[in-house]
C-alpha cells in the first residue's frame, strides 16, 4: 500500500484529490495539509511514501517544503501538483530534487500513475513544460551555466536521481533514436566516458 500525503490550501481541491485516490487499491492518504509549514511535522509522524504538494501554500512554498525535506535526508518522494505550471516553478522544483512535476489540468488518471511511479522510483515530468523552461527564460529567470540543454539537462538529472537508462525514453517520451541523439550530446559536452559518469559530472559542476 502507497502511503500518501496531500498537501493543498483550497479544500474542495485537495477533497477532490483524496476522494480520487481512495478509489485505488493500492493508494492510502495518511494525512492531510493546508499549509506548506507543517508538511515537514505531517510527514515526521505520519511517514507517508509519497507526498503530493502544491506550490502555492500559507506558510512556506511547497518547493521550499521539498528543499529542507531534501536537505534533511528525508526519502519521502515529492510529487508537484500545482496551477502555476510556470518554466521558473520548473527549474526550481527540479533544483529541490522533487520527483515529479504535474499540472493540475493534467487527466485525473494522470495523477495515480504518477504516484506509483515516483513510489517506485522513477521521475515523472510534465514534458511539454521541461521542453519550454529554457525557451521561455527572461532576463530574470537566466538559463542554467555550462553547455548542456534544457532536455539533456533533465536526461543527465534523471539518471543522477538513479533512473535507468532503460526508462528514460518512456519517461521523457521520445524515440530511441532521439534519445540516444540527446545522451550522445550530453556525454559528449562533459567529456564523461559513460552517460551515467556525465550526469556525475554535470552535478558537481552545477549544470544541473
Amino acid at each position: 500500500m502507497i502511503r500518501v500525503l496531500v498537501a493543498e490550501d483550497q479544500n474542495l481541491i485537495r477533497g477532490a484529490l483524496v476522494a480520487l485516490m481512495s478509489l485505488e487499491s493500492d493508494i492510502t492518504v495518511v494525512a492531510e495539509t493546508e499549509r506548506g509549514d507543517t508538511i515537514l511535522a505531517e510527514i515526521e509522524q505520519h511517514r507517508p511514501d509519497v507526498a503530493v504538494v502544491d506550490i502555492d501554500l500559507p506558510g512556506m512554498d511547497g518547493i521550499v517544503a521539498a528543499q529542507r525535506l531534501k536537505d534533511a535526508g528525508s526519502p519521502v518522494r515529492i510529487l508537484v501538483l500545482t496551477s502555476v505550471g510556470t518554466p521558473g516553478n520548473f527549474d526550481r522544483a527540479m533544483q529541490a530534487g522533487v520527483a515529479g512535476f504535474l499540472v493540475k489540468d493534467a487527466p485525473s488518471d494522470r495523477l495515480c500513475r504518477a504516484i506509483r511511479d515516483v513510489y517506485a522510483g522513477r521521475r515523472v515530468i510534465d514534458i511539454e513544460l521541461a521542453d519550454s523552461s529554457s525557451a521561455s527564460a527572461g532576463p530574470a529567470e537566466r538559463p542554467r551555466p555550462g553547455p548542456l540543454t534544457q532536455r539533456e539537462r533533465g536526461i543527465l538529472a534523471a539518471l543522477h536521481d538513479g533512473m535507468p537508462v532503460a526508462a528514460l525514453r518512456s519517461v521523457f517520451g521520445l524515440s530511441s533514436a532521439t534519445l540516444q541523439a540527446h545522451v550522445v550530446a550530453a556525454v559528449s559536452k562533459t567529456g564523461a566516458p559513460d552517460p551515467h559518469e556525465a550526469a556525475r559530472v554535470a552535478y558537481h559542476k552545477g549544470w544541473l
